[in-house]
C-alpha cells in the first residue's frame, strides 16, 4: 500500500511531536550541567547524619545518602561530571579523527597504509576495554578517564573522516584546485576538510550518548572522578550495596544515565535522517 502525502505529514508530525521529550531532556541536563544550583535543593556535600539512608520525602525527593546528602541535589550536580567526560571524550575523538582523517586521505599512501592498519588494530578491540587499557596505563581520574574514551572512539572518527576526504578528493572542484596550482595543505584546509566535517558532527551526536555511557562505567569501577565528586556512575556504585533497603540511591542515578542516552540517541538520529535526506535530494 503506497502512503499518501496526508499520511507522510502525519507521520512526520508524530515524529516530530515524539523529540521534544528528547530535547526537554537534554535542555534540563545541560542547565544542570552549566548551573545545577539553580535546580539543586541542597549543596550536594551537605551531610546530616540524622537522616542517611532515607527514602525519598517532601525534603528530599530522591532521599539521602549514608552520609545523610541530598540524593537529588547529586543527581543534579553529578550532570556537569558525566556531560564533561562524555562531550569532552567526542570533541577530542572528533578533532583527533577529523586531522588524521583527512592527513591520511591526502598525504603520501605510506601513511594511508599505517594509520590504516592501526586503526583497523583498534576497531577490532571493544570500546570499553580499549578504556579500561588505557585508564589502566594513566591511572583514574577525570582527565584521564576523558582520555581512555577518546581513544577508545577516536578509530570510528578516523575510518569516517578518511572515507569522506577520499569523496570528496575525487569532486570537481578538488580537482579545479589542483590544475590551479594550491597546495595540498590549503586544498585540505580550504575545501576537504569543510566538506567531510557534517557526517563527522553527525556521528559525534550519535558516539556522545556512547561516550556518555562509559564515562559512568568506569566512575562505576571507581576509575572516574574521585571521591566526593557526584558522578552519576559513582553514586550508582555507592547506591548497590544499599539496593534492598533504600533503592532510589541507585535509581534515580541509573534513570538520569538513561534519560541522558536515550535523548542524544533520539536527536543523533534526527539529525542523521535530516542529513541522509539532504544527500538523497541532493542539496
Amino acid at each position: 500500500m503506497t502512503a499518501t502525502p496526508k499520511s507522510l505529514a502525519a507521520d512526520w508530525r508524530r515524529a516530530r511531536f515524539a523529540l521534544w521529550p528528547a530535547y526537554l531532556v537534554l535542555i534540563l541536563v545541560g542547565l544542570a550541567a552549566v548551573w545545577p544550583s539553580l535546580l539543586a535543593t541542597h549543596p550536594p556535600d551537605a551531610v546530616d547524619l540524622g537522616s542517611p539512608v532515607s527514602g525519598p520525602s517532601a525534603e528530599h525527593l530522591f532521599g539521602t545518602d549514608v552520609l545523610g546528602r541530598d540524593t537529588f541535589s547529586r543527581v543534579v550536580y553529578g550532570a556537569r561530571w558525566s556531560v564533561v567526560i562524555g562531550l569532552g571524550a567526542t570533541l577530542g575523538a572528533l578533532s583527533a579523527g577529523a586531522v588524521l582523517g583527512v592527513l591520511v586521505a591526502t598525504g603520501p599512501r605510506w601513511l594511508d597504509e599505517i594509520l590504516g592498519r592501526v586503526t583497523d588494530i583498534l576497531l577490532a578491540f571493544p570500546g570499553l576495554l580499549l578504556a579500561l587499557l588505557v585508564v589502566a596505563v594513566l591511572g583514574p581520574g577525570t582527565l584521564n578517564a576523558t582520555i581512555a574514551i577518546g581513544c577508545s572512539t577516536a578509530p570510528g572518527f578516523i575510518r569516517l573522516a578518511r572515507g569522506q576526504a577520499l569523496a570528496v578528493r575525487e569532486s570537481g572542484y578538488v580537482r579545479s584546485a589542483v590544475v590551479l596550482g594550491r597546495t595540498p595543505a590549503r586544498i585540505s584546509v580550504s575545501h576537504v576538510l569543510p566538506n567531510a566535517l557534517p557526517p563527522l558532527l553527525v556521528f559525534a551526536t550519535v558516539t556522545a550518548g556512547t561516550s556518555i555511557v562509559s564515562g559512568s562505567t568506569l566512575s562505576f569501577l571507581g576509575l572516574g572522578p574521585k571521591v566526593p565528586v557526584p558522578e552519576w556512575g559513582a553514586m550508582l556504585a555507592d547506591g548497590r550495596e544499599f539496593a534492598d533497603t533504600a533503592w532510589a540511591l541507585a535509581v534515580f542515578p541509573g534513570l538520569a544515565v538513561t534519560a541522558t542516552v536515550v535523548a542524544v540517541n533520539v536527536v543523533g538520529a534526527d539529525l542523521r535522517r535530516r542529513f541522509e535526506g539532504r544527500l538523497l535530494d541532493g542539496s
